[in-house]
């Protein structure tokens, strides 16, 4: 996976995110593997993958803390 940036995460959906953070994890997964079996090419692609997954956790929450303060502000609109 190419180094992505925070700005262009940022302009992600939330689905592009939820499936970008899948990738990352798989790839993090396949990687640990090849780690352990002494295949792996290039260890700093393990602390990529993690410093990825965690910029991704980031945006997600502060989605979801940008969502909860909109509707503590507007308690009469209705919730789906």
């Amino acid at each position: 996976m190419a180094k992505v940036k925070v700005s262009e995460l940022r302009d992600m959906s939330d689905e592009q995110l939820a499936l970008t953070l899948k990738e990352a994890r798989e790839n993090l997964f396949r990687l640990r593997l090849q780690a352990e079996t002494e295949r792996l090419d290039a260890p700093s692609e393990l602390k990529k993958h993690r410093r990825l997954i965690a910029r991704v956790h980031t945006i997600q929450r502060e989605r979801e803390l940008k969502a909860a303060r909109a509707a503590a502000q507007n308690p009469q609109a209705p919730q789906s």
